[in-house]
């Protein structure tokens, strides 16, 4: 527990020393927020917000993991799933910042880039480490070996967990908050499963989360970006596959699920009938839209993400890995 504790504490410290340096660096280069005009009218005040702010996860978790447990399979198959998709966030916000291509990468582009990695990262996990392919089923304490099937199921939990991280972050502090509940989950499950480097890694991950809060709530001071909220979703999703919890992982992440499902049905129903389930999606702009203060939906979504946090320990605390 010493480890976690210390790991918590110098990627807190790391991203507390970090921000002011680096929002003033960002605006040097002018890093500016753009904000879609279809978004919520109240939004457009925060143009020019320094974005690209998740450059701090970047830094601060690997120094607290390789200062606390050094580089080990399982600590660098972590790293990997942080920074590599970081970098393709990176790549995103740059290509959106910098050449003023408001989209970004294009769609195919980014999917393809989240593809090969979400591959080496499960070959990584499967080969690299003694994960192998067999899956807990919760609530009924049985082990599924999937065999070949498990780099599909593995493959859209990644894919799926990026993408909803990165759906989520639309308000101040909003998914770096959610992930700080389900990163502390994660830090209590690997602890109870004796993985030491993993539960160092969540701890470390659940720092730097409170670190960037810091710069992040509201009224923002920096964004994190796609770099920050796929590097988030990234590391979520490896910590899933490690921690052998993909199956409780959208308990864990219900509020990020919802977010998703928010999109998939208002796109969904918008095709079909011409009309919209809600006010706008995803879910945090619904509420938004029905007048709730920006800061009241985030602290709504953070006590959600903490009662499911907790419910998914629960589910999750009969394994041993």
């Amino acid at each position: 527990m010493q480890t976690q504790v210390w790991a918590f504490i110098v990627a807190g410290a790391a991203g507390l020393l970090i921000g002011p340096w680096l929002i003033p660096y960002l605006r040097r280069l002018k890093f500016g927020q753009s904000i879609r005009e279809e978004g919520p009218k109240g939004h457009q005040h925060k143009a020019g917000t320094p974005t690209m702010g998740g450059l701090l996860f970047l830094i601060a978790v690997p120094v607290a993991v390789l200062s606390t447990t050094g580089l080990t399979p399982v600590s660098g198959v972590l790293l990997l799933g942080l920074i590599g998709f970081g970098l393709i966030g990176f790549l995103d916000d740059y290509i959106k910042v910098v050449k003023k291509r408001n989209l970004g990468l294009r769609a195919w582009q980014k999917f393809a880039g989240q593809l090969v990695l979400s591959l080496l990262l499960i070959y990584s996990v499967v080969h690299g480490t003694d994960r192998g392919t067999t899956l807990y089923i919760p609530g009924f304490n049985a082990w599924w070996d999937a065999g070949a099937l498990y780099y599909i199921l593995a493959l859209l939990l990644i894919v799926g967990t990026t993408n909803a991280v990165n759906l989520a972050d639309g308000l101040d502090g909003l998914a770096a908050g959610m992930t700080f509940w389900v990163a502390l989950a994660f830090t209590v499950i690997a602890s109870a499963g004796t993985s030491g480097a993993t539960a160092a890694f969540s701890a470390a991950l659940a720092g730097g989360c409170i670190g960037f809060l810091f710069f992040n709530h509201h009224p923002a001071r920096m964004f994190m970006g796609d770099t920050g909220s796929l590097a988030l979703g990234g590391a979520v999703a490896t910590l899933a596959l490690l921690t052998r919890t993909e199956l409780i992982l959208p308990i864990l992440g219900a509020v990020f699920v919802a977010e998703t499902l928010s999109v998939i049905l208002q796109v969904a129903s918008f095709k079909l009938t011409g009309k919209r389930i809600f006010r706008m999606s995803p879910l945090h702009h619904h509420f938004e839209l029905g007048g709730w203060h920006e800061t009241t939906v985030v602290y709504t979504f953070w006590g959600a993400s903490l009662i499911s946090a907790f419910l998914g320990v629960l589910l999750a605390l009969p394994i041993r890995f």
